[in-house]
C-alpha cells in the first residue's frame, strides 16, 4: 500500500493541483492548512473533483507526520513561519520537498521579479531551517500551477529535481513521475535550486507575453529511465 503524500500548503493553487493530480494517480494524499477547516474544505473538493479520492484534511503540523516524504507548495513569504512551525514535528530520514519561489508579485504593470536569498535559494534556507537529519530537495519551479491544477489539461514537460543526494532525489522523482506527461530530471545539487527557482519568474514573463502556460522540456536526453 502506498504512503500518503502530505502537501503542506495544499489550499494553494499549486498544493491544491499537485494533490489532484497524485489522488488522480491513485496516491494517498494530505492536504495541510493552517485552519483545519480550510484543509477539510479542500478534502472534500478533491473527493468531488477525483472519484475514489483517498485524501485527508489536516493542520499542518498534523499532515506533517502522515509521510515520510512532505511536500511544502507556500507562498515565499509564508516558508519561513510554516517551517518554523514544522520544527517540532518533522523527524530525522524524512524528505521535505520545497516548492517555493523567492518572488515579489508584479505591482503597477511590472514583471515579478525574484528576490535575494542570503542562503542562496529559498530551498537552501529551508535545508538550514529544518531539523538535523531532514533532507530538503527542491522542484516544481516550472511548472504552472493553473495548468496543473485543470484536470481537463494535458502535460507535457520536463521538472527539474535539486538535491545533494541521488538517491532522495530518485523517491521525490517516482512521485513526480505518477503524474502523466511529466518527466522528472535530476538538475544537480541542492545548490543549483537557485537557478531553478528563478525559471519562474521568467516562465511568467514567457506566459504573460504569450498568453499561454508554457513549461520546459530538456533536450538531448534519450528515452529511458534516468534514475536507476
Amino acid at each position: 500500500m502506498a504512503e500518503p503524500i502530505p502537501i503542506i500548503g495544499g489550499t494553494g493553487a499549486l498544493g491544491w493541483g499537485l494533490a489532484m493530480r497524485l489522488a488522480a494517480a491513485d496516491q494517498p494524499v494530505v492536504i495541510g492548512s493552517r485552519s483545519a477547516e480550510r484543509a477539510g474544505e479542500a478534502a472534500g473538493r478533491l473527493r468531488e473533483a477525483v472519484d475514489g479520492a483517498d485524501v485527508e484534511g489536516l493542520v499542518n503540523e498534523e499532515a506533517a507526520k502522515r509521510g515520510p516524504i512532505v511536500f511544502l507548495t507556500v507562498p515565499f513569504r509564508a516558508q519561513s513561519e510554516n517551517l518554523n512551525n514544522l520544527r517540532e514535528v518533522l523527524e530525522p530520514g524524512q524528505i521535505l520537498v520545497d516548492c517555493t519561489v523567492p518572488t515579489a508579485a508584479a505591482v503597477s504593470g511590472k514583471a515579478t521579479r525574484t528576490l535575494g536569498v542570503w542562503q542562496g535559494s529559498a530551498a537552501q534556507q529551508a535545508q538550514e531551517m529544518v531539523p538535523d537529519g531532514v533532507t530538503v530537495i527542491a522542484t516544481l519551479h516550472s511548472i504552472s500551477a493553473a495548468t496543473l491544477g485543470d484536470p481537463d489539461a494535458k502535460l507535457d514537460e520536463d521538472v527539474l529535481i535539486c538535491g545533494d543526494r541521488k538517491a532522495d532525489k530518485t523517491r521525490v522523482a517516482r512521485i513526480i513521475e505518477l503524474i502523466p506527461g511529466l518527466r522528472a530530471v535530476n538538475a544537480g545539487p541542492l545548490e543549483a535550486a537557485r537557478i531553478a527557482e528563478q525559471l519562474t519568474s521568467l516562465l511568467i514573463s514567457i506566459n504573460t507575453r504569450y498568453k499561454a502556460h508554457a513549461g520546459i522540456r530538456i533536450t538531448g536526453l534519450g528515452e529511458g529511465d534516468h534514475w536507476g
